[in-house]
Order: structure tokens, then C-alpha cells, then sequence
């Protein structure tokens, strides 16, 4: 069973915005954490970005506050990251999770529950 999918990742030069959006199964998006992470060639996964159920709490990595915005749409299940004054360090696979382990803070990977195959962001200088 799929349980997020992500879409929304392309090549853009460096300063351009992205959104990206991961859809959610019912289980995975009543989730209380959805998170982004991203890895990129050679590094470990990170959390970018989270947003916690109930009062949409969110917080950040500190190398992408004020450039991006996780948000939700219920309505739809469906988390939003969006992307703005992009960096080439930016450059990654994104993926959304989902999990009920963590109540605050951007989570470890280990933590989720749920995972999406990825969206790929390039940036180029």
C-alpha cells in the first residue's frame, strides 16, 4: 500500500522557488508528525522540515529558515514544503514521512513511521 507520495521536485537555477507536496494515505497523514527530509549523494538523510497534527506546530533545519514553509492542506492530505532562495547545497532527493514517535522538533528518520519514494531537487549556481 502507498502511503505518501511526493511530487513537485525539477531544476531550477539557484535564488527560484519550489513547492513540493506529498500526498497522504488516511493512516499515514492523521499521522501526529509529517515531516521533509532530504539526502543528498554521499550524505545521511536530514530532516528539513516538520509539521505537527492539532495546532500545525511546525519547525526547521536551521540551514533553511526563512527560505522555506511546510504547511497542509486537510482537505486534500496533503503537506506542502515550500522552497524559496534556493542554494545548490540545496540540491537532493527529497521525501515526506510520516510518524507518531516524535511531539516536537524536526524528528530523526528513525522515528517515522511512513515514507514516500522521493522527489529529486536540483539547483544549479
Amino acid at each position: 500500500q502507498v502511503h505518501l507520495v511526493e511530487s513537485g521536485g525539477g531544476s531550477v537555477q539557484a535564488g527560484g522557488s519550489l513547492r513540493l507536496s506529498c500526498a497522504g494515505s488516511t493512516d499515514a497523514y492523521g499521522s501526529a508528525c509529517v515531516a521533509w527530509f532530504r539526502q543528498a549523494p554521499g550524505k545521511e538523510r536530514e530532516g528539513v522540515a516538520a509539521i505537527y497534527s492539532g495546532v500545525d506546530t511546525t519547525y526547521y533545519h536551521d540551514s533553511v529558515k526563512g527560505r522555506f514553509t511546510i504547511s497542509r492542506d486537510n482537505a486534500k492530505n496533503t503537506v506542502y514544503l515550500q522552497m524559496r532562495s534556493l542554494k545548490p547545497e540545496d540540491t537532493a532527493m527529497y521525501y515526506c514521512a510520516a510518524g507518531e514517535a516524535w511531539l516536537a522538533g524536526v524528528p530523526p528518520a528513525v522515528s517515522m513511521d511512513y515514507w514516500g519514494k522521493g522527489t529529486l531537487v536540483t539547483i544549479s549556481s
